[in-house]
């Protein structure tokens, strides 16, 4: 397996611009402004099959395509808030090779006709955003930010932005009213971000991960990437692996890779030998395989097909000894807890969630309880003003539908099942 994002991590010093040049640094950047016009890069990642790696899987070069010709200000805006339960890849890829990405922003706003980007970066990220803010001053000393880079005529400022902690605003448009200043609350689309985005001019808003991938792309050509992986789903994946695994971590593998593979074969097994009993491959917001999953390849028609999403690949494994209910009733608090409010569904859905699955957790469940859940988190899933509601739903409803005998349990038993 040839690494791509991760090829130059372990080299010493590599966040430092002049390592990062020995290492074929801006080399793609160079290749782009002198050999490439912006339509021609739009079409290497198109051609790539390179699609985004925030969660929904869409096609990149597609997304930079809807960007219009006509002049005026236009914007790139990263999202580097990485706010989803389980997924830490972003902060890798900031803390220990910025310059990579600040390669791959260059390009996407060279492309776009961008001057300015900004990284919506999750405030608790202190140490990555350091990293950042070194990394555009070394590359503003160098040439690679500001004015006509390259002699191109091509101008470029990056901004870092830190959030305040608000899972809402990995949303899109909540980011942008974030950015704008305001309280980070989902916006009513259309207009979509292409064409009304920050300060209502046509925005691009791309995962950390995604643009990483730009500069390879350009240095290796798109056939060379849509090689690796599946026909659908191009490219590498930077899998963020923890819960009761013996080697939690980042592993960057080729897209279709089985969750056997990425569990007991890179990831290094289950904890103390016990069995696996369910795994989210996807960031919390998804629904949970099981154990009868493992062999199901980690690509976005697979996981889909499968009956869950890929979303973010944060994959969060439960061992044996793991109460479902439990479980479930720790991420519905979480997302009860960073519901916006906007909206009627999310904002009293979560919360009688969490009341029901408190009562069935300790013991004072009732009969039909599970009834009521279940159609809690339905009439959630859907109904949301954004996808925070359906991230709230998902967990529910797949537990229920796997593990229903564990809630039965717990109303009839007026306990635990694995004796947790």
């Amino acid at each position: 397996m040839e690494y791509v994002l991760f090829k130059h991590l372990d080299v010493p010093d590599i966040d430092k611009i002049d390592v990062y040049l020995a290492n074929g640094g801006y080399k793609a950047l160079e290749a782009a402004l002198k050999n490439h016009s912006p339509e021609e890069i739009t079409d290497m990642v198109t051609r790539s099959m390179l699609r985004g790696r925030g969660g929904a899987g869409f096609p990149t070069g597609k997304k930079w395509a809807f960007i219009p010709k006509t002049p005026g200000p236009k914007y790139l805006a990263v999202n580097a808030d990485e706010s989803e339960p389980g997924t830490f890849k972003d902060r890798e890829l900031m803390l220990r090779n910025p310059h990579q990405l600040l390669e791959g922003i260059a390009i996407c706003c060279y492309a776009i006709g961008a001057a300015k980007a900004y990284i919506y970066v999750r405030g608790e990220y202190t140490e990555p955003i350091r990293k950042l803010d070194e990394a555009i001053e070394e590359a503003r000393a160098k040439g690679y930010v500001g004015e006509n880079i390259f002699g191109s005529g091509f101008n470029l400022e990056v901004i870092v932005h830190r959030g305040a902690g608000a899972y809402i605003c990995g949303e899109e448009s909540a980011l942008l009213d974030s950015l704008e200043g305001k309280k980070g609350w989902p916006r009513f689309r259309p207009p979509f971000p292409a064409i009304e985005g920050l300060y209502a001019k046509p925005t691009v808003i791309n995962n950390v991960e995604t643009l990483c991938n730009a500069p390879h792309i350009v240095n290796r050509g798109p056939e060379w990437f849509a090689s690796i992986g599946t026909e659908k789903s191009a490219g590498t994946k930077i899998f963020s692996v923890s819960g009761h695994v013996n080697k939690p971590g980042n592993y960057e593998l080729p897209m279709g890779t089985t969750a056997r593979e990425l569990l007991f074969d890179h990831a290094g097994g289950i904890t103390d030998g016990k069995k696996l009993k369910a795994f989210i491959p996807g960031g919390s917001s998804v629904p949970m395989l099981t154990e009868e999953h493992l062999d199901v390849k980690l690509d976005f028609e697979s996981v889909m097909e499968a009956g869950s999403m890929l979303g973010s690949a944060g994959v969060i494994v439960m061992n044996e000894d793991t109460c479902i209910v439990w479980a479930t009733l720790n991420l519905s608090k979480f997302y009860n807890h960073e519901s916006c409010g906007k909206c009627t569904p999310c904002r009293e859905g979560t919360y009688w969630m969490v009341q029901i699955l408190k009562a069935l957790e300790s013991g004072h469940g009732q009969p039909g309880d599970i009834e009521k859940l279940y159609d809690a988190a339905f009439n959630i899933n859907g109904r949301s003003f954004c996808g925070l509601g359906d991230a709230a739903a998902q967990p529910v409803m797949s537990s229920i539908d796997r593990f229903r005998a564990e809630y039965e349990y717990h109303i009839t038993q007026k306990r635990c099942m694995v004796g947790a």
